[in-house]
């Protein structure tokens, strides 16, 4: 057996967040702000503490959102400080209409999950 097929995507880390935009009907300021509430839950620190290249982290994000194709999911990426980002936009989040109709607020729902290559041959878990 080779080294590289040792290895496998395993999800390191999963981070929820919420954003809203409150008046303009944003949806892409309203995931934007839900992608940063969900980053500064986390602090990636097995990154130093084990010596590992962030650049092979792969980071899967499903934001959720009423209008998905209002998306611009290339600026939604581009929050990401560290991995490969993919973004996917799915229905969910909420509109909340004004009282007169004229616009709504917009909550969006962002799931951040980053995945890294683990060598499952260097770990095992060991009896209690």
């Amino acid at each position: 057996m080779t080294q590289a097929s040792t290895k496998q995507n395993s999800r390191i880390i999963l981070e929820t967040g919420i954003g809203t935009d409150l008046y303009g009907k944003d949806y892409t300021k309203a995931a934007i702000r839900a992608v940063n509430d969900a980053i500064r839950h986390s602090s990636l620190t097995l990154f130093t503490e084990l010596g590992l290249d962030h650049q092979e982290m792969s980071v899967q994000v499903t934001i959720g959102v009423q209008e998905p194709d209002q998306l611009d999911t290339d600026r939604i990426a581009a929050e990401l400080p560290r991995g490969k980002a993919t973004v996917t936009a799915t229905k969910g989040g909420q509109n909340i209409p004004s009282p007169d109709g004229s616009t709504a607020s917009v909550i969006a729902t962002a799931a951040i999950e980053a995945f890294y290559p683990i060598d499952q041959t260097r770990w095992k878990l060991s009896n209690p």
